[in-house]
C-alpha cells in the first residue's frame, strides 16, 4: 500500500478538469461579482417598490378615517345649536384637519355651491342661505383615486338644517416615496464589498490556491462526482494535490472490488427470498428498485411495487417506464442509467387515486459504478408530511393575519383618541373597541399557544373552582357586539342556578369561545345563535345551536382534525386557520368530557359539550 501511494504520489503531471479549474477562476469570480451586484440592486428596487406601495396604501386609510371622523364631528357639532355660534369652530376643524394630515382640499359645500368651510379661508362663502338646498347624489358616499390622488366626498345629515357635503383631496404619493437613497446606498455599497473581496483574492489567491482545488474536489465527491480520474489534480499544485490523487485512485480500487455487482447478481438471480439481504429488503416500507444500464428492472421489492402501482414480485427484465408515467422521474433514471448524471437526484411525484385522494411520493435516484447495476431508486411515501407542512405553513400564515387586523384597529382607536378624546362619547367607543381587539388579540395568541402545547404533547390543566354563571356572562360580553353587527340573535338559555365546577376556568372559555366563534362565524345575517345550559345530575352540557350553513355528514368527524377546513365553496372568503374545533375537543377531553355534532346543510349545527361534575369522576380524569 504505501509503495503503492508512493509511485502515485510522484507520477508526471496529468492535465485534468481540476487543474483547468483555476484557469478560470478569475472569470467565476468576476461572474459572482457581478450576480450579487445584480440581487442587491434589485433587492434595493423591490424595496424601494413595497415602500412606496405600503405608503400609498397607509395614506389612502389615513384620508378615509379623516373623513370619517370629521363626518361625524360635523354632523354632531353643526346639529347642535345656532349655526352662527358653532360655525367658526368647524371652520376651524377643517383648517387646522388639513394643515395636519397634509390635505390639498378640505372643505363643505351646500348643494348650491355655498361653500360653509373651507381649509383656504378666502374660498368660504360670505352669505350663508336660511334654508339649504338639497344636495344630489348626497345619500352616498364615495371615494375617487386618479394619477395619485384620491377624492373622498361624504354626505352630512345635519339636523333641523338639511344636508351638505364634505370633500376631501390628498395626494397620495410623497417626495420621500421616490427618493432613490436607499438604491444608491446598496449599489454602493454592494461596490464596495465587491471590491474588498476582490482585493482579499489577489491577496490570498498563491497561498490558499491548492486548498482551494482540493475544496473543490471534495465537494464535487460530497454531491456525487466519482468517476475514475474525473476529481483528479494537477500535481504542480503542490504535495497536498499528489497526497489527494494517491488516495482517489485507492478509492477507486476498493469501489471496484465492492459488493454492489455481486449483490445485484444475486437478487437478479432469484436468490434474494432466503438471504438475510433480501429479507431485509422485503421488510422495508421504502421502496427500492434497482437499474440495469437498459433502465430496465433488475430488483424490486414488494414495497416498491405497492407504491408505484405496478405488480409485486413481477417487474424483473421490465422497463422502468412500466413502472411510474411521470416524466421528471423517467427522465432522472434515464440520466442516472446512461452515466450523464452522477448526482443523487430527488423528484417529488404528486399522484390523484380515483376516489379524489392525494399520494405524494419522494423518489430518490442514485447512480451506481457497476458492470450490472446503474442505478439505485428508493420511493418513500411523504404525503402525510407533506400535508402537515402545508397545514402549518397555512396555519401560520392565517394567524399572522388575524394578528394585524386587531393591532390595526387599536392603533386606529388610539389615534382618534389622543385627538378627539375631549368628546365623551367618541373617547368611550374608542376604548370600547381598544378593549374588544385586545381581548381578541389575547384569544389569538392564547390559540397559538395552545396550538404549540398539543404539538409537543405538552397541554395540561390548572384545576380550580370556577363559578359558571361569570364564564357564560363573560362569554355573552365578550360576543354581544359582534352579533349585533352581523344582525344575529344571539340568545342565553341558562337555568336559575349554575353549579360551581372544578375546571381550568381559562381553558374552558378558549372552549367556548371557538365554538360560539364558530357559530357566529358560519350563520348569515338574520339568523339565530342559541347557548343552552343544562344540569344533567352526574354531567353538565351545554349546546351551541346555531341556524348556519351545516357540515356534510362526511365531514362532521374530520372537522375536529388539526388544521382542517370544510370542503364547502360558501366559506372560501371567510378567515379561519382550522385550529379551534380541535382545541375545544382536546380541551373538553382533558377535563374528562366530549364535544359532539350534529348538523344538517343549510338548517345548522348543534356543538354538545358533556363535562362530567367532580362527584362522577372528573377530578381523577382532569
Amino acid at each position: 500500500m504505501d509503495k503503492r501511494l508512493t509511485e502515485q504520489v510522484n507520477a508526471p503531471a496529468q492535465p485534468t478538469r481540476e487543474a483547468r479549474r483555476g484557469v478560470s477562476l478569475g472569470a467565476i469570480s468576476v461572474a459572482s461579482a457581478a450576480l450579487v451586484l445584480g440581487v442587491i440592486a434589485s433587492s434595493g428596487w423591490w424595496t424601494l417598490r413595497t415602500h412606496h406601495r405600503a405608503g400609498i396604501e397607509a395614506r389612502r386609510a389615513q384620508v378615509e378615517l379623516v373623513g370619517e371622523l370629521m363626518t361625524q364631528t360635523c354632523e354632531r357639532t353643526l346639529g347642535d345649536g345656532d349655526l352662527t355660534s358653532v360655525l367658526s369652530g368647524v371652520r376651524a376643524m377643517v383648517a387646522e384637519s388639513a394643515a395636519r394630515y397634509t390635505l390639498d382640499e378640505c372643505r363643505i359645500v351646500l348643494g348650491d355651491g355655498t361653500v360653509l368651510a373651507d381649509s383656504q379661508a378666502s374660498q368660504i362663502s360670505r352669505a350663508i342661505p336660511d334654508t339649504w338646498p338639497a344636495v344630489s347624489g348626497a345619500s352616498a358616499a364615495s371615494t375617487e383615486e386618479a394619477e395619485g390622488r384620491v377624492v373622498i366626498r361624504r354626505p352630512l345629515r345635519i339636523s333641523g338644517k338639511g344636508d351638505a357635503v364634505l370633500e376631501l383631496s390628498a395626494n397620495l404619493v410623497s417626495a420621500g416615496m421616490e427618493d432613490p437613497t436607499a438604491l444608491y446606498g446598496s449599489v454602493t455599497i454592494a461596490l464596495g464589498g465587491i471590491a474588498g473581496l476582490v482585493a482579499l483574492r489577489h491577496l490570498m489567491e498563491r497561498r490558499w490556491r491548492s486548498l482551494g482545488a482540493i475544496g473543490g474536489v471534495l465537494r464535487l465527491a460530497s454531491a456525487g462526482e466519482g468517476g475514475r480520474g474525473a476529481l483528479r489534480l494537477n500535481p504542480s499544485l503542490g504535495p497536498e494535490a499528489a497526497a489527494l490523487n494517491a488516495i482517489l485512485e485507492e478509492r477507486d480500487r476498493l469501489r471496484d472490488e465492492s459488493g454492489i455487482a455481486r449483490c445485484a447478481g444475486e437478487l437478479a438471480a432469484g436468490n434474494s427470498a432466503g438471504s438475510e439481504l433480501g429479507g431485509a429488503l422485503e421488510a422495508m416500507w421504502q421502496g427500492v428498485v434497482v437499474l440495469g444500464h437498459d433502465a430496465r428492472v433488475i430488483y424490486a421489492n414488494g414495497a416498491a411495487g405497492v407504491l408505484l402501482g405496478g405488480p409485486r414480485g413481477d417487474t424483473a427484465g421490465a422497463p422502468f417506464t412500466d413502472l411510474t408515467d411521470d416524466e421528471a422521474l423517467r427522465a432522472a433514471v434515464q440520466a442516472a442509467c446512461g452515466g450523464s448524471s452522477r448526482n443523487r437526484v430527488e423528484v417529488e411525484v404528486r399522484r390523484q387515486a380515483a376516489r379524489g385522494e392525494l399520494t405524494i411520493l419522494k423518489a430518490t435516484v442514485r447512480h451506481l459504478p457497476g458492470e450490472r447495476a446503474a442505478a439505485l431508486v428508493v420511493v418513500e411515501d411523504v404525503t402525510q408530511q407533506r400535508m402537515a407542512d402545508e397545514s402549518r405553513n397555512a396555519f401560520v400564515a392565517q394567524t399572522t393575519h388575524e394578528l394585524r387586523t386587531p393591532l390595526t384597529n387599536i392603533r386606529l382607536y388610539v389615534e382618534a383618541l389622543v385627538d378627539e378624546g375631549d368628546d365623551p362619547a367618541v373617547r368611550s367607543k374608542c376604548l370600547n373597541v381598544i378593549n374588544t381587539e385586545s381581548r381578541r388579540l389575547e384569544r389569538i395568541v392564547g390559540d397559538m399557544l395552545s396550538v404549540a402545547e398539543i404539538e409537543a404533547g405538552a397541554m395540561k390543566l390548572r384545576v380550580a373552582e370556577a363559578r359558571l354563571d361569570g364564564v357564560f356572562e363573560e362569554l355573552e360580553a365578550d360576543y354581544r357586539a359582534l352579533a349585533q353587527d352581523k344582525e344575529i340573535t344571539l340568545a342565553f338559555e341558562l337555568p336559575p342556578k349554575l353549579p360551581a365546577l372544578e375546571v381550568d376556568r381559562d381553558k374552558l372559555m378558549l372552549a367556548l369561545h371557538n365554538l360560539l366563534g364558530n357559530a357566529l362565524k358560519y350563520t348569515p345575517a338574520g339568523g339565530r345563535v342559541t347557548v343552552r345550559v343544562a344540569d344533567d345530575g352526574p354531567t353538565l352540557r351545554v349546546d351551541v345551536v346555531d341556524s348556519g350553513i351545516g357540515i356534510k355528514p362526511e365531514e362532521q368527524e374530520l372537522v375536529f382534525e388539526r388544521f382542517y377546513r370544510a370542503k364547502d365553496k360558501r366559506i372560501a372568503g371567510i378567515t379561519g386557520s382550522g385550529i379551534g374545533l380541535a382545541l375545544a375537543r382536546q380541551v373538553i377531553r382533558l377535563h374528562g368530557g366530549d364535544i359532539g355534532l350534529r348538523s344538517e346543510i343549510d338548517k345548522g349545527s348543534t356543538f354538545t359539550i358533556t363535562i362530567p361534575k367532580p362527584e362522577s369522576g372528573a377530578r381523577a380524569a382532569a
